[in-house]
């Protein structure tokens, strides 16, 4: 027995010896520690002697039974799952009893569901020429971040993990610039940089890239012309694609370094950006509007980062009147439709100094602040021109430069036979409006259909109708018509309400008239009522203090045993009795002088 337990140590410590001097293996996990559900990994268990061993894996801890048990060094899982993460060890063994080495150290396996490709983007998906497009393959998988990336589009690949670029290879990065010619669908997967392990492939998203520069379009308004008081809103809009922009709003103003220029229908102008106004929405409100509002609008949008501009749109007036502006455009041809060929001649007139002041326009030429291309200008404010042609026609303002404006006038310079001859400002209310239709060839008095806002208005054998005393229901669009010669251009009237000052003279002057009448009427009644005194003292006798003095004509109407009605004088300031005539009844309008023209007056009496 003695010998046999010696023969046992002598065996297990060769054993030992053998099996690495009781060295400790080593644990390693193929490819890493951090598999994705599904995958393959491979367990190795590194010893210096291997032959006729057996290996034995533990997991969670040493003292557990193995969770298997190899001829070689090499533990596979080839699908892992969330439940076979956790901490591995490894030992070797051989003979029976078996002996065993040492425990390696711990390593530790992390399993965690694959993850999914995301391709993050703008929320958009129409691009424009010009515009930047960029997709983002976002990979979130806890700590790891060492991915490299793949696209593809159509399920073809457009780009591999890394590229070769001259003697250097490029770098991955989640970002993909879409080349501006490429429309696709596409979709993109990651790889880890160590391991080789892969993401799955993210969903596809459609991009549309137009070869076309994107446009802004401003909206019409509901009528340009506006006066000072009323609201507007003007609303912008890229129609093709309207997610993501931010609308900025310009008006045309003269040229300044820095102005941008655009270009509408091969005419060029300035414009600034509208600084009091916008916050970055498709709609732009002026509200109240007034005379500095009068201006050319223009808009456009801008997105991403850099940002891209769409173009600017098509321009659109805006045109305030105001009550009592300091300012006013002068027709020297008192008209705002001229054919074509005659002169034009316009100027600045201004209440006070007149320095500072310029004439600003904006027409088929484009807009400006000094006179057009080809007139004549005699001084800031005043330009005319020999020969009017249709690129002249167009609205017209005075503006300081402390920016104050007149009132707009919008000039036609017309090419066919007919015109209309209107004013050229505001028509206030309760003042007569006369209109004509004026022909290039023909005299002026012949038949004429007059039109508001397109519905006939009146036809006048003359050429010329007038409306005694307009309204506001009377501002709109006005035109002639010839069967013959054909019709005229619209042109706006605006009609404004009368001043406050002179409606206050007015006011006043009519409540002095009827003071003045009223006060007429009590002196003739006072006199009328001494005339009845007098009559009745003629014919009575005067009644003396104290005593009691009965009419002789009472006494056939009245009982002798009845008292008298009064207790001594009775005053000729006594209330007349119940039933009696009263003075003022006799009183007959006939007899007051009428004033020669107070019609009004007397109708504001009797109202």
């Amino acid at each position: 027995m003695a010998q046999k337990s010696i023969l046992l140590v002598i065996f297990g410590t060769l054993s030992a010896a053998y099996l690495g001097g009781g060295s400790k293996p080593t644990l390693t996990l193929s490819p890493d520690h951090h598999p994705f559900i599904g995958d393959s990994v491979t367990l190795r268990c590194e010893l210096s002697v291997s032959s006729g061993l057996v290996f034995y894996w533990y997991r969670h801890t040493q003292t557990s039974d193995p969770v298997a048990q190899t001829d070689g060094n090499s533990y596979n899982i080839s699908s892992v799952k969330i439940f076979d993460g956790g901490q591995y060890w490894c030992r070797a063994g051989r003979g029976d009893p078996v002996f065993y080495t040492q425990y390696s150290d711990a390593a530790e396996m992390k399993v965690t569901e694959r993850p999914k490709a995301i391709i993050t983007k703008s929320n958009w998906t129409k691009f424009f020429s010009g515009e930047k497009v960029s997709l983002r393959c976002d990979i979130k998988s806890g700590e790891i971040s060492d991915w490299e990336y793949r696209w593809f589009t159509y399920g073809l690949m457009v780009m591999r993990f890394s590229s070769h670029k001259g003697d250097e290879f490029e770098i991955n990065t989640p970002e993909y610039e879409i080349n501006p010619s490429r429309s696709g669908r596409y979709a993109c997967k990651g790889r880890r940089k160590h391991g080789g392990r892969e993401s799955d492939k993210s969903d596809a998203v459609d991009i549309t890239l137009s070869s076309q520069k994107a446009h802004a379009v401003l909206s019409s308004f509901s009528h340009i012309w506006l006066t000072e008081g009323d609201s507007v809103t003007l609303t912008c809009e890229v129609r093709v694609s309207n997610a993501g922009w931010r609308f900025l709003w310009y008006k045309t103003a003269p040229y300044r370094p820095g102005f941008p220029q655009v270009f509408h229908e091969n005419t060029g102008y300035y414009v600034e950006l509208v600084l009091d106004g916008g916050d970055g929405g498709s709609s732009y409100t002026l509200s109240p509007a007034a005379l500095r509002h009068t201006g050319v609008y223009v808009c456009r949008a801008e997105r991403g980062e850099p940002a891209y501009h769409t173009e600017f749109s098509n321009p659109r007036p805006l045109l305030v009147t105001g009550v009592s502006p300091p300012a006013s455009v002068i027709i020297h041809s008192n008209w705002t439709q001229i054919f074509t060929s005659e002169p034009l001649s316009l100027s600045c007139g201004v209440q006070g100094n007149s320095a500072g002041w310029r004439l600003s326009w904006f027409t088929g030429r484009g807009g400006e602040s000094k006179c057009p291309t080809d007139w004549r200008s005699e001084a800031g404010s005043s330009c005319s021109i020999s020969s009017a042609s249709p690129s002249d026609s167009g609205v017209y303002w005075c503006q300081s430069d402390s920016g104050e404006q007149s009132n707009p006038v919008n000039i036609t310079a017309y090419s066919g036979d007919v015109t209309l001859e209107n004013p050229a400002h505001p028509v206030t209310e309760g003042d007569p409006l006369t209109l004509h239709c004026r022909y290039r060839y023909q005299p002026s008095n012949i038949s004429a259909d007059f039109y508001k806002d397109g519905s006939l208005l009146q036809t006048s054998t003359t050429g010329e109708v007038t409306i005694p005393a307009v309204s506001r229901s009377h501002e709109g669009l006005y035109k002639c018509r010839n069967p013959e010669r054909g019709e005229s251009p619209q042109s706006w009237i605006t009609v404004r309400a009368a001043y406050a000052g002179s409606s206050l003279l007015v006011t006043v002057d009519k409540i002095v008239r009827v003071v003045i009448i009223f006060v007429i009427m009590i002196i003739m009644m006072l006199l009328l009522l001494c005339c009845f005194k007098n009559q009745r003292a003629k014919g009575t006798p005067t009644p003396q203090p104290g005593t009691a003095q009965e009419s002789p004509n009472d006494e056939a109407h009245q009982d002798e045993s009845q008292p008298a009605e009064s207790d001594g004088v009775q005053s000729e300031y006594m209330p007349l009795q119940r039933g009696t005539t009263d003075a003022y009844d006799t009183i007959n309008a006939e007899y007051i002088p009428l004033q020669q023209n107070n019609g009004e007056e007397y109708d504001d009496v009797a109202s």
